[in-house]
C-alpha cells in the first residue's frame, strides 16, 4: 500500500464511523412514520413518502423482477454509504450485482450496485438531480435513473466517468425507458407511472 491507498482507507473508515454514529442518534429520534431519512452530504434529510412515490416505487421494482426474476437481490430505503462527505443514501430502488455479499459490518457495498433508480420528492429533488447523481457516478454506479412525477419525465444517466455520466437522456411519462444498452437489458414503461 501507498502512504496515499492509507489515507484514502483512513478517510473512508472516519467518514463511515461518523455515519454510523449519525444514523445511531437518527434511529433514537422519532422520526414520523411514512417518512425517508437518509444522510446526503452530511445533511440529514427528510422527505414524506406519498402514494405517488411508492406506486412509481412499485412498478420499478415489478419491472426488475420481471426481467430479473425473484430472488434478484433489490432493496428500497436501505442504507448504502457511497463516496464522497457523509452519504448515507437509502436509493428508492438499488439493484445490487448477483453473489455480492455485505461487508464485514453487515452493509452492502457501494461497489456492488448495479442500479440505483429515485423517485423525486418535492422537497430533495435538488439532491437527486445533483448531488446523488454525483455520488453515484463516482461510485461507479452504471445506470441511475430519476422518475419525477412533477415534471411527468424519467431522466436516465448512463457510463460514468470521472464523477460525471457520460449519458443523459430524458423521456417523457408514457415513452419508454430504453435499457437494452446496458448490462440491465430492459425497456420500462411510464405509460403506467403515477404523476401529479
Amino acid at each position: 500500500m501507498t502512504v496515499l491507498d492509507d489515507r484514502i482507507a483512513m478517510a473512508e473508515s472516519n467518514n463511515t464511523r461518523q455515519l454510523d454514529e449519525m444514523f445511531e442518534l437518527l434511529e433514537k429520534m422519532p422520526v414520523p412514520e411514512g417518512y425517508k431519512v437518509e444522510i446526503v452530504g452530511g445533511a440529514v434529510c427528510t422527505a414524506p413518502q406519498r402514494d405517488i412515490h411508492w406506486e412509481t416505487i412499485r412498478m420499478i421494482l415489478w419491472a426488475l423482477e420481471d426481467r430479473f426474476g425473484r430472488q434478484v437481490t433489490l432493496f428500497s430505503d436501505v442504507r448504502i454509504d457511497f463516496p464522497g462527505y457523509r452519504n448515507g443514501f437509502c436509493p428508492d430502488v438499488a439493484k445490487i450485482r448477483d453473489g455480492a455479499q455485505k461487508n464485514g459490518k453487515g452493509k452492502w457495498r457501494y461497489q456492488d450496485v448495479e442500479f440505483v433508480a429515485e423517485v423525486i420528492s418535492k422537497d430533495t429533488a435538488r439532491n437527486d438531480y445533483d448531488r446523488k447523481r454525483t455520488a453515484y457516478a463516482l461510485a461507479g454506479v452504471p445506470v441511475y435513473l430519476i422518475a419525477d412525477p412533477y415534471a411527468r419525465k424519467c431522466r436516465l444517466f448512463t457510463h460514468p466517468e470521472n464523477g460525471t455520466y457520460v449519458s443523459d437522456t430524458s423521456i417523457d411519462y408514457g415513452g419508454e425507458v430504453d435499457m437494452t444498452n446496458t448490462h440491465m437489458g430492459l425497456v420500462l414503461k411510464t405509460d403506467g407511472f403515477p404523476h401529479d
